[in-house]
C-alpha cells in the first residue's frame, strides 16, 4: 500500500499523530513498523472503550505492520495515575495475572493471534536493579513531571502523590525503549505517557516513536468515559441480546462516533449515513438498529445479531406498548452472577409492594418480561438494558443498568 493510503488508515478515527512528518519518513523505509499498545490488566473484562485502540491495531495489522500487544503486568501493580485525583489501590500479583489471562483471550476476538507479538513488561522491569532505576529516574525532572495535569492539580490541592506514581510514566516510556517501538497507540488521556516514550528513546540513542492518540469513547450515558465502574459500558463478552439492547439505549448524537470507532463500516458509507440523518432521509431508530447489528456481529456473528434484533423488535415494536415508559435504575450490586430473582426484581422496580404481592401477580399471569409471560415465581432473570417489565395492562417499567 502506498504511503498516502497508509496515512489514511493511520488517521481513521485518530485525534493526533506526533509527528506526521516523522511517520512519513518511517514509512518511506518500506518495512513493517513496530506498533505498540500497552494495557494494564486492571479489570477482568474488556468493553467497547478498550476496543478503540485494539481496532486501530487491527487496521494497521491488516496493512502489514507488526503489532505488539504489551500486557503491563508490572506497571499494573502501580496503576496508571492518569486522570486520578488520588493514588490508585495497588492490585496483587494474583489479580494482575488472572486479569492478564482474560485479556489475552478477549483481544484475539479483534487481533490476529498469528500476527501479534504478546509481551509482558515484568520480563524487563522486574529485573532492573535499584541502580538501573536511579539512572532511569535521572532522565526526567520533577518540574516536568508536575507539568502533567493530574499531578499538578493534586499538588496544588495538597493531595498526596506517591513517588512510585512518578515512576509509572518512566516505566511505560522504558517499555518503548526495550521494544524499539516505531509507533505507540493510546487514548488522548495517555499523551503524557506516550511522549515519555519519545523522550526516553531519544535519551538512549533510539529514533523516537510516533505517538498516535485516539478519542476516549463515551459510555451509554453519553457523558462519561465508558467504564465498568460507572455501569455505562458494553462488554465484548456480553450476550448478544444484552449488547443489542444497550446499543439501542445510546444517545442518538453518539451514533456516528460509534460507527467510526467501533465498527468496520467504511468511512464513505458512514458519511452517507450522517448525511441521511442530517437531511431527515434516515430514521435515527433504523440507523441505531444497524449500529447494534454491526457491533453484535463483530463479537458474536451475524446470525446472533439477527436473533437479537428480532428479540428487540418483539419487545419494543409491539402495538400495545406506550410511547413513553418510565425507567428504573438497576445496579450491579442487586445482581448475583448477573441474575436477579423475579420476585425481588418486581419489588425493586416498584411494580409490587411486597414479595407476597409479586408472587400473587405472577400466579395470576399478570407479569410479562421482555414480551414473555412469567409463570414461575422462583425464576431468576438476566436483566438487560432497555428490558421492559409489564404488570397488568397499563404498568410498564424499562430497566436501566
Amino acid at each position: 500500500m502506498d504511503i498516502q493510503k497508509q496515512l489514511e488508515v493511520f488517521w481513521r478515527g485518530a485525534e493526533e499523530i506526533i509527528l506526521e512528518e516523522e511517520l512519513v519518513q518511517k514509512l518511506k523505509k518500506d518495512r513493517p513498523l513496530r506498533i505498540k499498545l500497552g494495557v494494564d490488566p486492571s479489570a477482568p473484562d474488556l468493553h467497547l472503550g478498550h476496543t478503540v485502540p485494539l481496532r486501530k491495531l487491527k487496521q494497521l495489522q491488516d496493512i502489514g505492520h507488526q503489532i505488539i500487544f504489551l500486557i503491563g503486568d508490572f506497571t499494573g501493580r502501580i496503576g496508571d495515575p492518569t486522570g486520578r485525583s488520588e493514588t490508585r489501590k495497588q492490585l496483587s500479583e494474583e489479580e494482575i495475572n488472572a486479569n492478564a489471562e482474560t485479556y489475552k483471550e478477549q483481544v484475539f476476538k479483534i487481533l490476529d493471534p498469528d500476527k501479534t507479538i504478546v509481551e509482558y513488561n515484568s520480563d524487563w522491569l522486574g529485573s532492573l536493579t535499584f541502580s538501573d532505576v536511579i539512572k532511569l529516574a535521572g532522565k526526567y525532572t520533577v518540574a516536568r513531571m508536575l507539568e502533567r495535569d493530574d499531578f499538578a492539580r493534586r499538588y496544588q490541592e495538597g493531595r498526596p502523590i506517591g513517588i512510585h506514581e512518578f515512576m509509572y510514566p518512566l516505566m511505560q516510556g522504558y517499555d518503548s525503549v526495550v521494544l524499539k517501538a516505531d509507533v505507540e497507540i493510546g487514548g488522548t488521556d495517555q499523551k503524557f505517557n506516550l511522549l515519555m516514550g519519545r523522550h526516553l528513546q531519544r535519551e538512549m540513542g533510539q529514533e523516537p516513536q510516533i505517538c498516535l492518540t485516539l478519542p476516549i469513547l463515551e459510555g451509554l450515558d453519553g457523558v462519561n468515559k465508558m467504564s465498568k465502574s460507572l455501569g455505562n459500558h458494553i462488554g465484548i463478552d456480553e450476550p448478544p441480546a444484552e449488547m443489542y439492547g444497550k446499543v439501542m439505549s445510546l444517545p442518538d448524537e453518539l451514533m456516528i462516533r460509534y460507527f467510526e470507532l467501533v465498527t468496520n463500516v467504511p468511512l464513505e458509507e458512514i458519511r452517507e449515513i450522517e448525511k441521511g440523518l442530517d437531511k431527515g432521509k434516515l430514521h435515527p431508530r433504523d440507523v441505531k438498529m444497524r449500529l447494534a447489528r454491526e457491533i453484535v456481529a463483530l463479537y458474536h456473528d451475524s446470525s446472533a445479531a439477527g436473533e437479537a434484533e428480532e428479540a428487540f423488535k418483539a419487545v419494543f415494536q409491539r402495538g400495545d406498548l406506550p410511547p413513553e415508559i418510565p425507567e428504573v435504575f438497576l445496579s450491579r450490586e442487586e445482581l448475583k452472577d448477573g441474575k436477579i430473582w423475579v420476585v425481588k426484581l418486581l419489588v425493586h422496580l416498584g411494580l409490587a409492594q411486597s414479595n407476597s404481592e409479586a408472587r400473587r401477580l405472577i400466579k395470576q399471569g399478570g407479569v410479562t418480561i421482555a414480551g414473555k409471560k412469567v409463570d414461575d415465581a422462583e425464576l431468576d432473570i438476566v436483566p438487560t438494558a432497555g428490558m421492559i417489565i409489564q404488570v397488568g395492562k397499563r404498568r410498564f417499567v424499562k430497566i436501566r443498568l
